[in-house]
C-alpha cells in the first residue's frame, strides 16, 4: 500500500513540473501566453507576445516579429521597420544554491543546524513578454538593420513554427 502512495506522489510531482509549450497563436487573455496586437495607426502596430514559463528569449522575440510579418502581408505590405522593441521579465539563470542556518534551546539542551541546497525551478522559469512597436511599407526595402522584409521573416520563422 506504501508503494502505491509512494508511486501516486511521484506521478503528481512529476505532473505539476510540466508546462505548457510555448506555441505561435493568439492570446486567449492579457496575461495568456501568444500574441496580441494593437493598430495605433493605418500601417502601424503595437504587438506584444508572451512566453510560457521557461520560453527562450529568442523565441519569444521571434514570434512578436513573426506576428509583424503576418500583420504586414495581410494589410498588403512588403516590409516593415521596428521603432521600438522591449522584453519584459529575465530568462532563467539556471541553477541556485541556498545556504541555511539555525539554531533552537529545549530547557537544558541547544541544537544548531546548517542546510545546503540547490533550487530546482519546477514551475519551468519566468514567462517573458517581447514587445515591438512596427511601421509598414510597401515597395522596395529601405537599408537598415531593424527593417525586415515580411515575406522573408514568414518564410524563415515560419518554419520553426
Amino acid at each position: 500500500m506504501n508503494r502505491l502512495i509512494l508511486a501516486a506522489t511521484a506521478a503528481l510531482a512529476v505532473s505539476a513540473c510540466a508546462t505548457a509549450p510555448t506555441l505561435y497563436q493568439p492570446a486567449a487573455g492579457r496575461d495568456a501566453v501568444g500574441y496580441s496586437e494593437y493598430r495605433i495607426e493605418p500601417g502601424r502596430y503595437r504587438i506584444t507576445f508572451r512566453g510560457g514559463p521557461g520560453a527562450p528569449p529568442e523565441q519569444v522575440s521571434d514570434y512578436a516579429l513573426l506576428r509583424a510579418a503576418d500583420l504586414a502581408l495581410a494589410d498588403g505590405y512588403d516590409w516593415f521597420r521596428v521603432s521600438d522593441r522591449f522584453l519584459e521579465g529575465q530568462p532563467d539563470r539556471g541553477p541556485r544554491l541556498s545556504v541555511g542556518v539555525g539554531g533552537a534551546s529545549f530547557g537544558r539542551r541547544s541544537a544548531v543546524g546548517v542546510g545546503v541546497s540547490q533550487g530546482i525551478p519546477l514551475g519551468g522559469g519566468p514567462s517573458l513578454a517581447s514587445t515591438i512597436e512596427v511601421v509598414m511599407g510597401k515597395g522596395d526595402r529601405p537599408r537598415g538593420a531593424d527593417i525586415y522584409d515580411a515575406r522573408a521573416l514568414r518564410a524563415s520563422i515560419g518554419a520553426r513554427t
